[in-house]
């Protein structure tokens, strides 16, 4: 053999052996390396989990401390509300039935408060006859008080509801047919009154009869009498 051709056969096999030596280690390497990579990108799952799972402790704390403090505040407003008084404007209504009205309660009329309405109720022994519908001297005097109140307590555009109304007797020695029908008639008399009497618009007035089927006591008794009446409704504008 040629000893001078030695290196030369020489140097090719060690190039193939660390070749193959590659070759073999290199699925190794690269297994190590997405390992690593894996291992690594777990470990930082896992942080940003435990980092959640504190915001959501800490977020959850929070929510349970807002929810006390606006039950908290729920409370006091509520009781601001019972003891303060309220800083609305009263609409006219609520004006008027805050002004007393002596000359009418001397009289039997009643000045009440319903759904924000002022309500004057007339007993009808004051303003007419047993199963009549015409306006008695004594209901004359007692109208045109309801009249003045009427004018000077309320506005120029307020709306009044005349509103008539009788006990549950039915109707015997009486030229109207039902108690319905009296209590419509008894609302217009006095109505007409209101209108040719006192001057007030006819434009303003709307007119009902409920005969006996709005009471506002039993109809028996005593109190039987409380229920024929006619209400003159001031509407509250809200």
């Amino acid at each position: 053999m040629n000893t001078s051709d030695q290196p030369m056969n020489s140097a090719p096999i060690h190039r193939r052996i660390a070749l193959a030596l590659t070759l073999i280690a290199a699925p190794t390497l690269t297994s190590c390396v997405t390992e690593t990579q894996m291992r690594l990108s777990v470990e930082e799952r896992d942080r940003e989990i435990a980092v959640l799972r504190t915001d959501k402790v800490e977020l959850q704390e929070r929510v349970t401390l807002m929810t006390y403090e606006a039950e908290d505040l729920r409370a006091q407003l509520a009781n601001a509300k019972t003891v303060m008084p309220s800083t609305q404007p009263a609409s006219f209504t609520e004006e008027a039935a805050l002004v007393p009205f002596p000359e009418l309660e001397n009289q039997g009329i009643t000045v009440s408060r319903r759904a924000g309405d002022t309500v004057i109720s007339v007993p009808t022994e004051i303003t007419f006859g047993s199963g009549k519908a015409t306006v008695s001297k004594e209901g004359r005097r007692a109208l045109a008080s309801v009249a003045s109140r009427l004018k000077s307590d309320f506005p120029d555009d307020a709306k009044f509801h005349i509103e008539g109304h009788t006990d549950s007797d039915p109707i015997k020695k009486s030229k109207f047919k039902s108690n319905r029908d009296l209590s419509i008639q008894r609302a217009v008399a006095v109505l007409q009154f209101l209108v040719s009497e006192a001057r007030i618009s006819d434009s303003r007035f709307v007119v009902a009869g409920y005969g006996e089927y709005a009471p506002v006591a039993p109809n028996q008794g005593s109190q039987k009498g409380k229920n024929r009446r006619v209400e003159i409704v001031v509407k509250d504008r809200r």
